[in-house]
């Protein structure tokens, strides 16, 4: 009896394994996650855990779909945070699908490098990133502002940052409102929701918040003499 029992256990988990694939895993996880498909779901090196994607984070989950693991996975023999590096090409396709006509672009002249920085207008950190933005634009790195007002929707800072969207010319009320703390109040159709949603997806929790082109993140403010470091050149 304990024989046929074990056998019918050990068949029941090979039933589940040989069924488990992406598509499955996918039906599993759309109970309780919306919006996955098989084309976030994919193997790991670990047999019997896959990758998910998950917005512009990752998860593990076990192949039966039971087991949901947060947190990263790291190769010791290569020394490589697979999580990370996965993660860099996530925020890049995502960074990728947003359109420029949706930031405010502060464009080198001999452009080699592409950073798109999550900013506070009241930001003390940020303010003092954007005094040095002609040391940025001057080494060749193009400076992409997306919206990040720490303090919440609906709040000074937010209002602030729908005003200079709203301007005639953002550039240079972005930099007036950063440097000279001159805002002048307006309102129109924006993207500051958006932006906020996006920092969000990429678990952004303080400003300045820098991406480079390869979808690495550079947390805080780093002058421009070491984000060159930092893109290899």
């Amino acid at each position: 009896m304990k024989k046929l029992l074990l056998g019918l256990i050990v068949s029941a988990f090979y039933s589940v394994v040989v069924l488990a694939d992406e598509a499955s895993i996918a039906e599993n996880l759309s109970k309780v996650i919306p919006n996955i498909s098989k084309e976030d779901v994919s193997k790991t090196p670990i047999t019997g855990l896959y990758q998910v994607i998950v917005g512009a984070r990752i998860i593990y989950v076990s192949d039966d779909g039971r087991y949901i693991i947060q947190g990263d996975m790291v190769d010791l023999s290569n020394r490589e945070n697979m999580t990370e590096s996965m993660l860099n090409s996530v925020r890049k396709g995502v960074l990728d699908k947003v359109d420029e006509k949706n930031m405010i672009i502060f464009v080198a002249k001999k452009p080699r490098h592409t950073v798109t920085i999550f900013s506070d207008i009241d930001c003390g950190y940020c303010r003092k990133l954007h005094a040095g933005i002609d040391n940025y634009l001057d080494a060749g790195i193009t400076v992409r502002y997306l919206f990040f007002p720490r303090s919440g929707p609906n709040t000074e800072s937010y209002f602030k940052a729908v005003s200079v969207w709203c301007a005639d010319d953002r550039n240079e009320a972005l930099t007036d409102a950063k440097l000279n703390n001159k805002v002048v109040t307006k309102t129109c159709d924006n993207p500051i929701d958006e932006h906020m949603k996006l920092a969000q997806a990429f678990g952004i929790n303080g400003t300045p918040a820098i991406i480079a082109d390869d979808g690495t993140m550079v947390p805080g403010f780093v002058p421009a003499k070491e984000l060159v470091k930092h893109l290899g050149w």
